[in-house]
């Protein structure tokens, strides 16, 4: 499933390239996860003016109204000067003066709504409850702790929620987690500052270096320019159960928690 570090990477690959482009027209395939909510040949003649991010979200500015885009479980973004016929899993054509944004998107978990500003009903309903954005300067140990002092959950469950901070996903939080020593079942509010002073440390180095390794490439994401990412071939505990830790030796293990596979050192990280 494509997480921040995916989506910020997708974003980079395409973002000044269709910046100061003139939509031709919008074609849209097989229903996705929500309706686009306007008739697509009002976005003809739209001028896209910048790509933004909040959270998993892609947001297309217009100089009148923004399309937000969610890649879903296996969605990627295609920005080619020219595209081949729609296959079936091609579900949104974005024809531009400068190239074409295609959705490819085989499970159709993925989305394209239009809003007429950020604080319309559609795009509030999407936005409103994501947590702080972990690369940017609102995100600071002490957001971190508090929002941590209000949650009982295991700390892996709070990270992956995304209403303290947005975008950890379950290969992030898991590497985030054993850079900072913290062992994932652990409760959120036992977690003390000091900790969650690691803890906001490894959030910003892990997504930032995958941000600068394209992305993690599990299955079959690609950025705008259909490009893998690597950051999986450099992972300390996601995917390594039983493989010894980098750090101690000692056999990672993999619980689940919520559905998801969580790995971790039974050593070097503490409950």
């Amino acid at each position: 499933m494509p997480e921040l570090p995916e989506v910020e990477v997708t974003r980079l690959s395409f973002a000044q390239r269709i910046a100061g482009a003139r939509i031709l027209r919008l074609q849209l395939g097989k229903p996705l996860r929500w309706p686009l909510g306007c008739d697509p040949a009002l976005l003809a003649g739209r001028q896209v003016l910048q790509v933004r991010r909040r959270g998993k979200y892609l947001l297309l500015d217009m100089d009148k109204g923004l399309l937000l885009m969610h890649l879903g479980m296996s969605g990627s973004l295609r920005f080619a000067p020219r595209v081949e016929l729609a296959g079936p899993h091609d579900h949104m054509d974005l024809h531009t003066d400068r190239g074409v944004l295609r959705l490819h998107d085989p499970r159709r978990f993925g989305a394209v709504v239009y809003a007429e500003s950020e604080s319309a009903p559609q795009a509030h309903k999407l936005l409103q409850n994501l947590g702080v954005e972990p690369l940017e300067d609102g995100f600071t140990p002490a957001v971190l702790h508090q929002g941590l002092r209000e949650r009982r959950a295991p700390i892996k469950q709070v990270l992956l929620a995304g209403d303290v901070v947005v975008g950890v996903g379950n290969i992030y939080a898991s590497e985030a987690l054993f850079h900072a020593g913290i062992r994932p079942a652990t409760a959120a509010n036992r977690v003390s500052l000091p900790r969650a002073t690691r803890l906001h440390a490894a959030i910003r180095q892990i997504l930032a270096a995958a941000v600068a390794s394209g992305g993690s490439s599990l299955r079959d994401f690609v950025d705008a320019h259909g490009e893998p990412g690597y950051f999986q071939l450099h992972t300390m505990v996601y995917d390594k159960e039983g493989h010894p830790c980098r750090i101690c030796a000692t056999p990672i293990r993999r619980i689940r928690q919520g559905q998801r596979s969580t790995f971790y050192c039974p050593i070097c990280q503490k409950p």
